[in-house]
């Protein structure tokens, strides 16, 4: 009974921990600056982190979005247009929308699972169990 119980801790360690509170989903607006032709995104770091995605996937819808290029510098996002942040935060929602929030409960406590065999990306939701493919291509 006690191998049991210290393999039942042991799951429970490994378990993805899931925010059962109701509170709301808002993510962080940018913040950033132009310099000449360039627009400066100085808390994208803090943006990914918030997220919980991998930053070159974020960085990809918002330069296909934004129909721009650019680079991360350090910290920093750089594209290679000035853009208003206002339409670079419309841009964040969208992506929280696609890739972030649960269509059946609402609840961003998601994750992005490549299916190797079928090329195709889930979304998997670690607080209803629901599993749907991801519509938008990014990879």
């Amino acid at each position: 009974m006690e191998n049991y119980e210290k393999m039942l801790e042991e799951a429970y360690k490994n378990i993805k921990k899931v925010d059962k509170t109701n509170n709301r989903f808002e993510i962080p607006k940018i913040k950033g600056y132009f310099q000449g032709k360039k627009t400066i995104l100085t808390n994208f770091p803090q943006i990914v982190s918030y997220i919980r995605r991998a930053p070159e996937h974020f960085q990809k819808f918002l330069f296909r979005e934004l129909a721009t290029s650019g680079y991360k510098e350090g910290d920093k996002l750089i594209l290679n247009i000035r853009i208003p942040s206002l339409k670079i935060n419309q841009k964040i929602e969208q992506y929280a929308k696609s890739f972030i929030l649960c269509k059946e409960c609402g609840k961003p406590d998601t994750e992005i699972i490549k299916d190797p065999q079928k090329r195709i990306s889930f979304i998997n939701c670690l607080a209803c169990g629901a599993k749907y493919p991801i519509r938008g291509k990014i990879n």
